[in-house]
């Protein structure tokens, strides 16, 4: 492990940051609970722009040894590439604590102010202004410190994940069935969202997204049901359409700019100008009519047995399903209790032909 580090710093000197990640990584491998090796490979995949993965690098430092003082500067100096401000200055604060009188943490607070007023619209300062990069990102030659704390290495996610909005919120999903309180820790961040999942026994599993849009951690909560773990984002931009959950520049700009003309702005019209459409009334109107639309035949019970489905928890698709498929379309039960246990056999009533449904 000792030889991997020393070729993963040269590297790092060398300014082969991929092959310095690639090599920290392998030491991680063989001695998880280093602390050292995490802040280190978060230095390098500073300088590879990979920001999000620098903060759950140096976020994993700081979980193994909270007085590293270099850990709290790269995830200030990541945040702040990911204009994560507020985030970026409270890690910047406790290093500061820890390691009195030193100038880098000093500068780069003052920055997050200038950056975190400018946002609030109270200083004409500009964050790219802000010379971040002319401040040393720590010494590439970090202290041969360890912590023995018993932490198991992150793995490739192995929990689906999906998400859905409302004006106000953004609600994400992580199907994780039986996560005990004690095995998940979950930290919001201003466009972050860090989800740590440890099952005794098990890999790891780490999510931490750089979100479409900008949240207000203070409102954001989650909830751990049976299935998943499910988190409720507040929107810091209420009306503000997602267009996915992770940030996408050239979307973002888009949508950006759709909102601020249709919703945000809200723009009134003389009478003498012609009236603009109300969408939302429309969207309505259509819905409403589709849910009043009188089917019969076929037609009627595909749209039947569509909304038992969407509306259905898990154990009730999960009967329809196998119920269809094993009886070839003849049988349709919504008790898991009853079909999960044993075959289903087809029973097509007499003198009918079963019809077949769409899920």
């Amino acid at each position: 492990m000792a030889d991997l580090e020393r070729k993963a710093k040269e590297a790092f000197i060398d300014d082969h940051f991929e092959l310095a990640v690639d090599l920290y990584t392998q030491a991680i491998a063989l001695n998880p609970t280093n602390p050292d090796l995490f802040a280190d490979r978060a230095q390098a995949n500073i300088k590879l722009n990979n920001f999000t993965e620098a903060v759950a690098d140096a976020s994993r430092a700081i979980a193994l040894d909270a007085s590293l003082a270099k850990a709290y500067l790269r995830k200030g100096i990541a945040c702040m590439k990911l204009e994560e401000y507020q985030t970026a200055k409270a890690a910047l604060e406790v290093g500061a604590s820890l390691a009195p009188g030193e100038s880098r943490f000093t500068n780069l607070i003052k920055e997050c102010d200038e950056c975190i007023a400018e946002e609030t619209g109270g200083s004409k300062n500009h964050a790219a202004d802000a010379p971040v990069n002319t401040v040393s990102i720590e010494d590439v030659e970090p202290e041969d410190t360890s912590s023995q704390a018993p932490m198991v290495i992150p793995s490739k996610p192995k929990y689906r994940h999906e998400f859905y909005q409302k004006p106000e919120e953004v609600v994400v999903s992580i199907f994780a069935k039986g996560v005990q309180a004690s095995w998940i820790s979950v930290d919001f961040g201003e466009q972050i969202l860090s989800v740590r999942i440890e099952v005794p026994g098990e890999d790891g599993y780490h999510f931490q997204p750089r979100l479409f849009g900008k949240i207000i951690p203070d409102k954001c909560k989650y909830n751990i049901l049976s299935t998943k773990v499910e988190f409720r984002l507040a929107k810091a931009e209420p009306g503000l359409h997602w267009a996915s959950l992770e940030y996408n520049k050239e979307t973002a700009v888009v949508q950006r700019i759709a909102v601020s003309s249709e919703i945000v702005q809200k723009p009134t019209y003389s009478s003498s100008k012609p009236k603009r459409v109300d969408w939302d009334k429309i969207e309505a109107q259509v819905k409403k009519e589709e849910k009043e639309e009188k089917l019969d035949g076929d037609a009627a019970l595909n749209k039947f047995f569509r909304e038992i489905y969407q509306d259905a928890d898990e154990d009730t698709r999960r009967a329809m399903k196998k119920s269809f498929v094993e009886s070839n379309g003849t049988v349709l039960s919504t008790n898991w209790k009853e079909v999960g246990t044993k075959k289903v056999e087809g029973s097509p009533p007499d003198g009918m032909e079963m019809r077949k449904w769409e899920y």
